[in-house]
């Protein structure tokens, strides 16, 4: 199984104004720095978190259904299903009917399950592809606010000491930041 990114959220989980206040930023002309650090801060929450923050499409390819028939997602939260497709021996893209796969999102991890008749698979690599929308929700009220003060805390932080030279542990989390993403990780067993 293959997630991949088809483009970034329409909007971050934290806006210009928002981390401007936080910094006492007045003027506008380190804007696009900001911007840069928020988004970089995102991906690192959502990395950390093992979670989509803001709304965002992604397709999941996958070689062939599971013989379960559930398909345990490795993105979370989903939001919905948009599309499904199988490639049959011809390379030409089936549809999925709607009614045949049901997202179960109450399930963490999210979990896709067959719940009908599928056009079988055409070839070994990549035959289906699952488009989903994976995150908490469109706008950045959806995102759980502890989430959203550790993109804020950590953009903020990533501000305030750019230039200095990064210690041993810089690809770990800050404590305080960690203890703010701590509840939205997933246990590993």
């Amino acid at each position: 199984m293959t997630p991949l990114a088809l483009g970034p959220p329409a909007m971050e989980p934290v806006t210009l104004t928002e981390i401007r206040q936080f910094l006492r930023l007045d003027q506008t002309d380190e804007d696009a720095l900001v911007a840069t650090l928020i988004t970089a801060a995102r991906l690192m929450i959502e990395a950390a978190s093992g979670r989509c923050l803001v709304e965002q499409p992604w397709r999941i390819v996958l070689d062939r259904w599971p013989a379960g028939g559930e398909i345990r997602m490795p993105l979370s939260p989903l939001l919905r299903i948009e599309a499904a497709r199988v490639y049959d021996v011809l390379g030409a893209a089936q549809e999925v009917a709607a009614a045949s796969l049901t997202l179960d999102e109450a399930a963490d991890p999210p979990v896709i399950r067959l719940s009908g008749e599928v056009p079988e698979i055409g070839r070994a690599h990549g035959a289906i592809e699952i488009d989903v929308a994976a995150g908490y929700g469109a706008t950045a009220v959806a995102v759980p606010a502890p989430l959203r003060q550790a993109v804020l805390r950590l953009a903020a932080r990533w501000f305030e000491q750019r230039g200095d030279v990064a210690g041993r542990d810089a690809q770990a989390l800050p404590a305080a930041i960690a203890a703010l993403v701590a509840p939205f990780r997933r246990g590993r067993l």
